[in-house]
């Protein structure tokens, strides 16, 4: 979905605190990561900082199936509580159709869609903790 030349730590680290990233082992093995930011003005330009958590995330291919995004949704889902963040949001490829569903069965609902021009067309995922299901 992403071009190379966007997964460089420089680039997608542009703005964001090196707490707020997060990698998930299996065996000691980097199998996962996660961005959690408080804004996230390239998808969510008119939301105001702190209204939400915004997750980025990525699975190694050779651990998905194993449950790691619920994991990592389940840790953004404790943070966004423990600083009283009332909604969670992501974005992923309009037509990949297998992680729309994962978000889905999540707890997450398709609430908008963003065109960037360079990169294509993103469908938009909210929860409301006050609503979540996971």
């Amino acid at each position: 979905m992403w071009k190379d030349e966007y997964l460089t730590k420089e680039k997608l680290m542009v703005g964001i605190d090196d707490n707020n990233f997060y990698v998930g082992q299996v065996s000691e093995d980097n199998a996962c990561c996660m961005i959690l930011q408080w804004s996230d003005t390239l998808f969510w330009p008119e939301a105001e900082e702190h209204e939400s958590g915004y997750i980025h995330k990525s699975v190694r291919r050779d651990y998905s199936g194993m449950g790691l995004s619920h994991k990592m949704v389940e840790f953004a889902i404790e943070e966004c509580r423990r600083r009283d963040v009332p909604y969670l949001r992501l974005d992923t490829g309009w037509g990949k159709y297998k992680l729309c569903n994962l978000y889905e069965s999540l707890g997450f609902n398709l609430v908008g869609k963003s065109l960037l021009e360079d990169r294509g067309e993103f469908a938009l995922f909210e929860m409301n903790m006050k609503e979540e299901i996971i």
